[in-house]
């Protein structure tokens, strides 16, 4: 008799289970410059565990030193791959998670095509460029500093780099707009059907610190950016904020923008942070 009882109960409980499982959107992971996919192990833990049962996906593409193939073509390969999960998510979407370099990859993605995105969580990811002489521009091109790369960077070249598609040198902005192929186009607005793409998402979360250590300034990871003195200007002062040029002043004034500053953290620790993750991430993961 009790176990007559119990028998409906316990289906009951693995029916719930599984409508929980179920009502968590699949979550795609893009990493960053010299990075791979066991790099974003740890993040693919985090989501798992606090949603059980969540489809996660980490790009294996463009890993380690091929992240340094230009970045249109990384964009046009991940897209490739990432498009069958957008394809048969339900209506409620995909979730993107993406490090660093990677944030750029699919900021792309999502101004290029009409796709169902809920969340893009953009982790510490140099949005309105790159200008410093990080740890990362010592070890690939030691004989230059950040005053003098432009030389090589801005050239057609130099444009077969991945980072030199978005190193935006404040002192040299007649170079970067008539070299750099990349960020100012994703950028500028040249192409309206950008900006409409880009308004598909939800919710853009935009994460990263003062301590980060590589996004130069880390403030870029907010998409702000330096003036030609090396003054960081907000993103509400930028011409393509204020212009609206591909929708993120439309994102900010329907609430649909959320901006995460977070101290102590290097930026090659951004994805295996748990506080980040509970603090900035995973509410955006929910229902």
């Amino acid at each position: 008799m009790m176990g007559s009882l119990v028998r409906p109960a316990g289906l009951l409980l693995i029916f719930a289970l599984l409508a929980v499982a179920e009502s968590y959107r699949p979550v795609v992971i893009m990493h960053g410059i010299l990075d791979s996919p066991k790099d974003m192990q740890s993040l693919k833990e985090f989501v798992t565990k606090a949603h059980p049962g969540t489809d996660v996906y980490v790009v294996d593409a463009y890993n380690d030193l091929d992240s340094l193939v230009e970045m249109w073509e990384q964009v046009g390969k991940v897209y490739k791959l990432v498009e069958p999960i957008f394809a048969n998510a339900t209506d409620d979407g995909v979730d993107m998670i993406c490090f660093s370099q990677g944030g750029l990859i699919c900021r792309a993605i999502l101004e290029l095509h009409s796709v169902n995105v809920h969340s893009f969580i953009s982790l510490s990811s140099p949005q309105a460029g790159q200008y410093g002489d990080s740890v990362y521009l010592k070890y690939l091109f030691p004989n230059f500093s950040k005053d003098h790369i432009y030389l090589l960077f801005y050239t057609k070249d130099g444009q077969k780099i991945s980072i030199a598609n978005y190193w935006n040198d404040p002192h040299h902005q007649d170079r970067y707009k008539q070299y750099c192929n990349f960020l100012p186009f994703l950028n500028n607005g040249s192409d309206p059907s950008y900006k409409k793409n880009f308004l598909n998402v939800q919710q853009l979360v935009l994460i990263g610190g003062p301590d980060d250590g590589v996004i130069t300034p880390w403030q870029s990871s907010h998409f702000s950016f330096f003036d030609e003195n090396e003054f960081v200007i907000p993103m509400e002062l930028q011409d393509f904020y204020v212009k609206d040029l591909f929708g993120l002043k439309t994102l900010n004034d329907s609430k649909r923008l959320s901006i995460y500053s977070v101290p102590g953290v290097e930026h090659v620790h951004w994805h295996s942070n748990q506080t980040v993750f509970d603090c900035c991430i995973e509410p955006w993961l929910r229902g």
